[in-house]
């Protein structure tokens, strides 16, 4: 405990001075050691939700019920896989990341579905299975993704099973341990005491005590000082979920309790005010998602003690952001790694919405709502049981989409705006500023969407198929990460550059009844060689007329630039001075300056491995149309405009 008691000091001297942001320590400042000991329920009378046999199980809709049990028969006597050392070594060898990955899943899904279609039948027909499942998880070498993996020869693709460290997939392993031990754990005595006791052992030894002793980079800013992504939020909920059902040391669960709230506080305190997530809709539901997770959990374990976080107006404002950044019903906002059409987890987000008294959100989260989509055995698996247990009630709530028409996040940077409120119909433009060394970055400020009637015209790419690369010193060598793939200018053959210090400036926001726009300078953006002197770009939404991109250029010396434009549908050029993009729907006419551009058009070629993302997403259709500066210039005023055809 000496280890971390000196680790919680500096933790906290650190959080004292850092001047990141203003220390709220709204999860580990309310409550003493004292006070927590009181609140928290011991683990022996702690019941989050019904023993298996219990007659609320009855709750469970006979049909979603079968189909779990029947796809669970599937696994009676399964050949659980092991993972050879060549398929981790994949990772150094080829940059592949899936193989591991899939085999890993797929014995949790087996494992997970088992254990809830013997909570559900209660006969003990999966018994055998679910021990088989899990002494075959407990001899994995590492219970993490082989991408996550230290760098470097001392590693070289394989772990270090004498040093554990925990990451995104292994916690979520002690997680799913955690509720077999907690809903067959009197099963698996009857057979034999020794399997209890090592799901206890193996989860004490690979998460428990590295959490406890061991600083990990998640846990706070990183040494640039970028604040803790979902890293922070989504592995505290799996750590918390796993010490509140397993640690039978009081002491230590509290001592655990303590460490996870100040952890989740270097998540929160440094989050911007307005809630924006710059990880994207996708990673909200392991981010902002993951705080409410903790909170939930924590609530559970405490009589909803901590349920006045929900009344706090940046958690509120985190929670709000999924259906703020929505474009349509299959579209969201896929600035950086986001992706452009994300699965929702309605149930979730219904609870969340609940909890902060958000009926948008509600509303949203029921739109969501499937019920065979209800189960899932990978990741989160405590959302299982939560989601259960309140069907009923989302079956019968009011179901919408909110579609706001103008959104702003001043601290995340991104103006969005429609034509009309509360619906898809007309022109739909998201816009940002920001900097490059946001979480999953794509260096890309000053890039802007435009869709119409729900639909896509000018798109973010988005990110393809994580590779070796993609975390790597590579990472800005892959081209859906650069700014000329992104709607953005190259100067004088040079692009934006990946860091804090490349960023937007004299960002300004305007909105009125017949317009949004956002202007900023684009100069900090990119190196000193590019010559800019200034760079001012304005993207306006005229509503219900056209969407327009302004660039006001001044540079130190004659020069050129090139302006691009990703579009995942075909374009042709009518004339100069006009294209046309060829949407399944419609045309849309781009207009340019044809004395000062010219244009042309590329397919992009999508082959490698990080492309299959991309293809799966948009499909074989990313199309590039670069206007290049015609004549070299000192000066000069560049302008796109965007309208139906």
């Amino acid at each position: 405990m000496r280890n971390f008691f000196c680790w919680t000091i500096g933790l906290l001297l650190s959080c004292m001075i850092s001047p990141q942001a203003v220390s709220q320590h709204l999860l580990s400042g309310k409550y003493s050691t004292t006070q927590l000991e009181q609140l928290l329920i011991p683990r022996i009378s702690w019941t989050p939700f019904p023993p298996a046999g219990d007659p609320a199980w009855a709750a469970i809709g006979p049909e979603q019920a079968t189909a779990v049990i029947k796809k669970a028969t599937g696994y009676l006597h399964y050949e659980w896989p092991g993972i050879p050392a060549t398929t981790s070594l994949l990772i150094v060898r080829t940059g592949n990341r899936s193989d591991y990955q899939a085999i890993a899943n797929r014995k949790r899904e087996a494992l997970a579905t088992l254990l809830l279609a013997e909570i559900l039948e209660h006969k003990g027909r999966f018994t055998d299975d679910i021990i088989n499942g899990v002494w075959s998880v407990c001899e994995e070498s590492f219970w993490g993704a082989s991408a996550h993996l230290p760098k470097g020869k001392d590693y070289a693709g394989l772990p270090d099973v004498s040093s554990p460290f925990v990451e995104l997939f292994s916690a979520e392993t002690a997680t799913l341990l955690a509720w077999v031990d907690y809903y067959v754990g009197d099963q698996l005595d009857a057979v034999s005491p020794q399997i209890r006791k090592r799901i206890y052992e193996e989860t004490d030894k690979r998460i428990f005590q590295p959490l406890m002793t061991k600083h990990h980079g998640w846990m706070g800013n990183a040494s640039s000082g970028r604040r803790p992504n979902n890293w922070n939020p989504w592995i505290c909920s799996n750590w918390l979920n796993a010490v509140l059902l397993l640690e039978k040391d009081e002491s230590k669960r509290i001592a655990a309790l303590q460490h996870i709230l100040l952890t989740l506080d270097n998540f929160l305190d440094p989050y911007p005010a307005d809630g924006g997530c710059d990880e994207g809709p996708g990673y909200w539901g392991v981010a902002a998602a993951s705080l409410f997770d903790n909170i939930s959990l924590l609530d559970l374990a405490t009589h909803n003690a901590f349920n006045y976080a929900f009344q706090d107006d940046k958690v509120r404002k985190m929670g709000q952001f999924i259906y703020q950044a929505q474009i349509s019903e299959r579209y969201f906002l896929d600035f950086a790694d986001a992706d452009p059409q994300p699965g929702m987890d309605g149930m979730m987000i219904y609870r969340f919405g609940k909890a902060i008294a958000d009926m948008d959100m509600m509303r949203f989260g029921a739109y969501y709502f499937r019920e065979d989509r209800t189960f899932s055995g990978t990741y989160h698996f405590f959302r299982n049981f939560f989601s259960l247990f309140l069907q009923q009630e989302l079956k019968a709530a009011p179901k919408g989409l909110p579609l706001p028409q103008n959104v702003w996040w001043p601290d995340l940077q991104v103006m969005v705006a429609r034509d009309h409120g509360g619906n898809t119909s007309g022109f739909y433009v998201a816009a940002k500023g920001g900097n490059n060394d946001e979480s999953h970055n794509h260096n890309d400020i000053g890039n802007y969407i435009v869709y119409y009637d729900g639909l896509p015209v000018i798109i973010d790419v988005g990110r393809g198929t994580y590779t070796a690369r993609t975390f790597s010193d590579k990472r800005y060598d892959i081209w859906f990460n650069r700014s000329d793939y992104h709607n953005l200018p190259d100067v004088n053959g040079y692009t934006q550059l990946p860091g804090a210090r490349y960023k937007a400036t004299q960002v300004e926001y305007k909105s009125a009844t017949g317009y949004s726009q956002l202007s900023l300078d684009l100069t900090a953006a990119y190196p000193e060689a590019a010559g800019i002197a200034q760079w001012r770009r304005n993207i306006r939404l005229d509503r219900r007329r056209s969407v327009q991109i302004e660039d006001l250029i001044s540079l130190k010396a004659t020069g050129t630039f090139i302006q691009h434009l990703m579009t995942c549908y075909p374009v042709s050029i009518l004339q100069p001075g006009k294209l046309v993009i060829h949407s399944t729907a419609r045309d849309f006419l781009v207009s340019y300056p044809a004395r000062q551009l010219e244009a042309s058009i590329e397919k992009v070629t999508l082959q490698t491995m990080e492309d299959q993302g991309i293809r799966q997403k948009w499909g074989d259709n990313i199309y590039r149309v670069s206007f290049k500066c015609v004549t070299p210039v000192t000066q000069a005023q560049s302008g796109l405009t965007i309208v139906t055809r």
